[in-house]
């Protein structure tokens, strides 16, 4: 999109939510601590093709997005937003909280002397700027480079080379340097050496399997509790295992009495918290506290554990939607949503674990091959998580769980919301 488009985003036919598809991509730190999410709409209406980058419609998906609260959609890190000629030059700022966005320049913007007066005045007014798709030091790049705070190198389009070249050029000019498309643990760690600040993709979703890689102890106790559970244990056999580990006891109470769990009145005993909870909830705690427990020993695992109370809770609401008189059925989603993850957690291939942990077949089906319905809605949330990627196949795994993009939408701010807000209180 370049500032000569006809098209003016302060005029655009506003764009309902029911027509667009959003993701949002966590951008991590040097210590891999959650710093920001961007956020990537893609049009529904006019099919798998268009992806809407440069925004020039989808200006008002921004205001949409802001006017319901931003906080839901990005918790309380920052909100990074792609925008066109466009959307600068129109009124959607008004919308935006400018403490928490970042607004991210497309790189196929003609820089002309009115978009450049624009910038600086919204640098005035306290919005920040990063460069995207950034591949030369070109004039263009040249002129907004006092005015954006961030470099944004895609690792898909540049060569090492480039980026050796590049990068210390950029440093020296005091700018913070991010990259995107981060793919695996060797992309990571050179960009960690070449002094990159802040990382983007999926890298930390990646299972990394250590040969002979053990369980710590509290893990293997969460693991069995789970198994106790799972197999219709007596309930004072499952007070007693937790009352066991003291740690365990500990952690259960401070996580159940947190506002995403919804009880109304404190919970003070392990025996209160099972009659209160059921099996099912207790299920899902001790899944999130997996994802935890490596939080307390000062390693920032929290992207990894948002992303997989996301899936657990998306799935779940999928499932009430798709079945709403079958409640097994969404306790059996969460479960395959926030075990999709455990192999990356553990550093352990899936089928081990699920030789440590009693699932039903479907579970093992969908973890194990993406099989069956579980399987569908797990491939589904994958591809709302890699949504520029995802293509038809989004779209038909949305058509067969008969959900509108205004539904996954709703859902999604749902799943997001919540998994922030559990993310927030396991520290």
């Amino acid at each position: 999109m370049t500032a000569n488009s006809t098209s003016d985003a302060g005029n655009a036919r506003p764009l309902r939510v029911r027509e667009f598809f959003l993701a949002r991509q966590p951008i991590l730190d040097r210590s891999q601590a959650l710093v920001a999410y961007e956020l990537l709409f893609r049009n529904a209406a006019v099919g798998p093709a268009n992806i809407t980058n440069d925004l020039s419609a989808t200006a008002s998906v921004i205001a949409h997005a802001s006017q319901l609260g931003m906080e839901k959609v990005i918790g309380n890190v920052l909100g990074y937003v792609n925008v066109d000629a466009a959307v600068l030059m129109s009124d959607i700022f008004q919308f935006l909280p400018r403490e928490q966005v970042v607004l991210e320049i497309v790189e196929t913007m003609k820089v002309t002397p009115e978009i450049l007066a624009r910038i600086e005045q919204l640098v005035q007014e306290g919005f920040r700027f990063a460069l995207d798709d950034v591949i030369t030091d070109s004039e263009d790049v040249q002129k907004l480079l006092p005015l954006v705070e961030i470099i944004k190198f895609d690792l898909r389009d540049m060569p090492l080379s480039a980026l050796l070249k590049l990068t210390p050029r950029f440093r020296s000019a005091n700018k913070k340097l991010l990259a995107e498309k981060v793919e695996n643990q060797e992309q990571f760690d050179t960009c960690l050496e070449l002094g990159f600040d802040y990382f983007q993709g999926y890298y930390f979703a990646k299972p990394v399997i250590l040969s002979g890689k053990k369980l710590s102890p509290s893990q293997l106790a969460i693991m069995q509790l789970m198994t106790l559970i799972t197999s219709d244990a007596d309930t004072s056999e499952v007070e007693r295992a937790i009352k066991n580990d003291v740690s365990l006891c500990f952690n259960l109470l401070r996580l159940v009495n947190t506002p995403a769990v919804g009880v109304r009145r404190r919970i003070d005993s392990v025996n209160q918290a099972l009659l209160l909870l059921g099996r099912n909830q207790l299920q899902r705690w001790l899944q999130i506290m997996l994802y935890a427990e490596p939080c307390k020993k000062g390693q920032s695992m929290t992207p990894l554990l948002t992303l997989a109370a996301t899936r657990g809770k998306l799935l779940e609401l999928i499932a009430q939607q798709y079945d709403p008189h079958n409640r097994s059925i969404a306790d059996t989603a969460f479960t395959v949503g926030i075990m999709s993850l455990m192999d990356t957690l553990f550093s352990i291939p899936m089928a081990e674990i699920l030789e440590q942990v009693a699932v039903v077949d479907a579970v093992s089906d969908a973890l194990l091959h993406r099989r069956g319905d579980f399987g569908d809605m797990l491939r589904l949330a994958e591809h709302m998580e890699r949504i520029e990627e995802a293509g038809q196949m989004l779209d038909d795994l949305v058509e067969r769980f008969r959900l509108s993009s205004e539904d996954l939408y709703k859902l999604q701010v749902s799943a997001f919301e919540w998994s922030d807000n559990v993310a927030r209180n396991v520290h």
